[in-house]
């Protein structure tokens, strides 16, 4: 217990036992206008900043609900858009603000597709884009990257993999951190372009800099940031809105010819993610069609080349509570299906069923989302008794 706090019991209570109560006899060193206070929150309800909403005022909508036998028992909440090229064409759940983290790996990277041309492989492309699971083969495209003598250069935090058995018998190292091949793949493209290394993840940086330039590209020359933070990788993370993602995953598609991150994606989808997880999949699932990218904290940015949609696809899924890659999942395969893409279920719930609510297609699609079923034909409902179930017995009273 802090020195500046202490337990109180208070009396009166039946018993002589009391209430416990925390009462602070000093202001603590981080109390609002302490030295010092200013690196922290100045209440633990938060503040109202304007232009900022949180996650409280929002117009989440509900995504999917899992029931047991027609109740339901879990309900994800989220928000969806869809964008053909600049125009939104389908919102769902609000116009969320919140940050693009990993989603936005595929734009960090462009402003070294040229240098790295021809200076990397195909799995080295693929792994510069990726959020992966730290799997053996992840890190060994990871750390080709770069010389042994410039590993020390690497500001990734220490990490362990992804997957549960790599966290239990590995001790945290850089190269395991999600983001590994990303921070290997930015230092490669410094020296090349003569850029110092020193400070790459600083916002300062010619690397962040670079991203602003290429983003404004999609979303205008006048386009600014309403809030810029430090990602889990230590590098900047701009607030976009779920819009703005879509219409930045729509020039995906556009300019899925003009460097090399497309093809590298499809080229190795299991490099972006890893096995079984879901971007891997879409990935794989969309024959080169369909590029996808997660996101820290519930995002999911799908680019899809579509004949109906000649100026891009961009669909951007956010869940209000952060990641769930199974409701994640289940809506994926809704949006791609209505599209013609096929992506497999996840696992089935356990004695539960997954059903979609239809706001996370556009309304002309919503009667091909009635024939995409949540659950596989040997996945029967087993959440129930297929009889009448007496509830009164002889001789109970």
């Amino acid at each position: 217990m802090s020195q500046h706090a202490c337990f109180y019991r208070t009396s009166g209570a039946v018993g002589g036992g009391g209430a416990l109560t925390l009462q602070h006899d000093d202001h603590s060193a981080v109390s609002p206008g302490r030295p010092g206070s200013g690196v922290f929150p100045d209440s633990p309800l938060g503040e109202n900043v304007e232009g900022i909403p949180t996650g409280r005022d929002v117009e989440w909508e509900p995504l999917v609900d899992y029931r047991r036998n027609g109740v339901s028992e879990t309900t994800i909440h989220g928000a969806v858009a869809w964008a053909h090229g600049d125009e939104v064409i389908h919102s769902f759940g609000g116009n969320v603000l919140c940050y693009g983290r990993s989603m936005m790996k595929p734009f960090m990277l462009k402003a070294f597709c040229e240098v790295l041309d021809d200076e990397t492989n195909w799995s080295q492309k693929a792994i510069a884009v990726a959020s992966h699971n730290g799997d053996t083969e992840h890190v060994a495209a990871a750390q080709s990257l770069l010389s042994e003598s410039e590993w020390g250069l690497m500001l990734t935090p220490l990490d362990v993999p992804l997957i549960q058995f790599g966290r239990q018998v590995r001790r945290p190292r850089r190269w395991y951190h999600t983001c590994s091949g990303e921070h290997a793949a930015i230092l490669k493209g410094c020296r090349l372009k003569g850029w110092k290394r020193a400070g790459y993840t600083l916002p300062s940086h010619e690397v962040f800099l670079s991203f602003m330039k290429t983003i404004r590209g999609f979303l205008g020359q006048d386009w600014q940031p309403k809030r810029i933070a430090k990602d889990g990788c230590g590098l900047p993370t701009i607030a976009n809105t779920v819009n703005e993602l879509a219409r930045l995953c729509a020039g995906l598609v556009r300019q899925k010819d003009d460097d090399w991150i497309w093809s590298a994606m499809v080229e190795h989808p299991d490099l972006i993610g890893g096995f079984n997880r879901l971007d891997s999949t879409i990935i794989k699932a969309g024959e080169g069609k369909v590029i996808a990218k997660e996101g820290a904290d519930g995002l999911l940015g799908l680019s899809i080349e579509h004949p109906d949609y000649p100026k891009g696809l961009g669909i951007v899924v956010k869940i209000a509570h952060g990641w769930n890659s199974q409701a994640t999942w289940y809506v994926a395969r809704a949006v791609l299906g209505v599209l013609g893409i096929e992506l497999r279920n996840p696992y089935p719930l356990h004695r539960q069923k997954a059903f979609i609510v239809p706001g996370v297609v556009p309304p002309h699609l919503l009667e091909v989302l009635k024939t995409i079923p949540t659950w596989d034909e040997w996945d029967p409902d087993q959440d129930r008794w297929h009889y009448e179930i007496p509830t009164r017995g002889e001789g109970i009273d």
